[in-house]
C-alpha cells in the first residue's frame, strides 16, 4: 500500500507541478510571442503562394497514391517498349513452355518442371520488365537536370518554354528525347499543360519529374522568375543524384557481403553435389531431407529479405 501510494503520489506531481509552479503557462505565452511577429512579418503574398504549393503538392500526392495498380500497357511504355499487352503475354508463354522442356528434358519429375516453366513464363519476363524500367529511368536522371539547364538558357536569352521544349525533343539523348516530344505533342492537341505533366509522370514515376511538374504548375498559377525557379530545381535535382551516389558507395561493401553470405550455401551444395553426390543424395531422396531442404530456403529466403531492407536506403 505504501508503495502504491508513493507511485500514486509521483503521478499526481508529475501532472500537477506544471500547473502549479506556472511552467506551463510561461511556456505557452514564450510560444504565443515567438509566433505572432513570425505571421506579421510573412507578407500576405508569401502566405498566398505557400499555401498554393502545399495545396499543389497535396494534388500531385492524392493523385499518385489513386494509382497504385499499375496497368502492363504503362508499364510497357516505361520501359520503352512499343509492344502490345497481347505481344508480352505470348511471348511470356512461350518463355515458359521453352523453359519448363528444357528442364523437363534434363531428367527432372514433371512438377519440377511445371514449377520452372511458371518460373521462366511469369517471373523472368516480369523481373526483366522491372530491370528494363529501373535501366531507363535511371538514364532519364543522368540527363535530366542538363535538359532542365537548356531551359534556363533559353529563357534567360528570350525564348519562349515551349521553343525550350522544343530544343529538348530534338537534341536530348533518350530517353528525355521521347518523352519531351510526347509532352509537346500532348500539347499540339490541345490537351492542358497540367495534364501533359500528370500523364509524363505516370511514365516515368519519378520524384524529379513531379517536383518539374509542381514547379511549372505553380509557375503559371503565381508567375514569377521562371529562369531563376528552373536553375534552382536543377541544382536540387544534382544534390540528389549526388546524393544517390554517396549512398550507392556507402552501402557498396555491405551489398557486397549481403550477396557473399547469400550466395556461399548454394555454393557449397553444389559443390558438395559435383564431389560427393551420395553424401548429399539424402536431401534429395529422403523425406527428413526434403524438410531440411524446404526449411533451409525458407530461412535462407528470410535472411536475404533482411539484408535487402538493411542495405536499401531511403533518400
Amino acid at each position: 500500500m505504501a508503495l502504491s501510494g508513493i507511485a500514486v503520489g509521483g503521478v499526481v506531481y508529475v501532472l500537477v507541478m506544471p500547473y502549479m509552479s506556472g511552467e506551463r503557462k510561461a511556456s505557452k505565452r514564450v510560444g504565443n510571442v515567438a509566433r505572432v511577429p513570425s505571421r506579421a512579418a510573412v507578407p500576405r503574398s508569401l502566405q498566398i503562394r505557400k499555401q498554393q504549393v502545399q495545396d499543389t503538392i497535396k494534388n500531385t500526392e492524392a493523385k499518385k497514391k489513386s494509382k497504385n495498380r499499375v496497368p502492363l500497357r504503362i508499364r510497357l511504355i516505361r520501359a520503352g517498349l512499343s509492344m502490345k499487352p497481347s505481344t508480352y503475354y505470348l511471348l511470356s508463354c512461350l518463355t515458359g513452355v521453352v523453359g519448363g522442356f528444357i528442364v523437363l528434358v534434363t531428367g527432372s519429375s514433371p512438377l519440377v518442371s511445371l514449377l520452372a516453366a511458371f518460373a521462366c513464363g511469369f517471373g523472368l519476363p516480369r523481373w526483366n520488365l522491372a530491370r528494363m524500367i529501373k535501366r531507363r529511368q535511371a538514364k532519364f536522371l543522368l540527363e535530366f537536370a542538363n535538359a532542365i539547364d537548356i531551359m534556363v538558357r533559353g529563357v534567360q536569352s528570350g525564348l519562349a518554354f515551349s521553343d525550350c521544349m522544343q530544343i529538348i525533343a530534338r537534341e536530348s539523348p533518350e530517353p528525355v528525347r521521347s518523352e519531351f516530344a510526347d509532352l509537346l505533342e500532348q500539347q499540339k492537341v490541345g490537351v492542358p499543360l497540367s495534364s501533359a505533366f500528370e500523364r509524363m509522370l505516370e511514365r516515368m514515376p519519378l520524384q524529379e519529374v513531379n517536383f518539374f511538374a509542381i514547379v511549372i504548375a505553380i509557375q503559371n498559377q503565381t508567375g514569377g522568375n521562371l529562369a531563376e525557379v528552373l536553375s534552382n530545381l536543377a541544382q536540387v535535382l544534382r544534390d540528389r543524384y549526388r546524393l544517390e551516389a554517396k549512398v550507392r558507395a556507402f552501402s557498396a561493401e555491405a551489398k557486397t557481403s549481403a550477396i557473399i553470405i547469400g550466395a556461399l550455401p548454394p555454393c557449397v551444395i553444389l559443390a558438395v553435389f559435383f564431389t560427393s553426390p551420395g553424401y548429399i543424395s539424402i536431401l534429395w531422396h529422403d523425406k527428413l531431407g526434403n524438410i531440411m531442404l524446404i526449411g533451409s530456403a525458407i530461412w535462407m529466403l528470410i535472411g536475404i529479405l533482411v539484408m535487402r531492407k538493411m542495405i536499401n536506403f531511403d533518400y
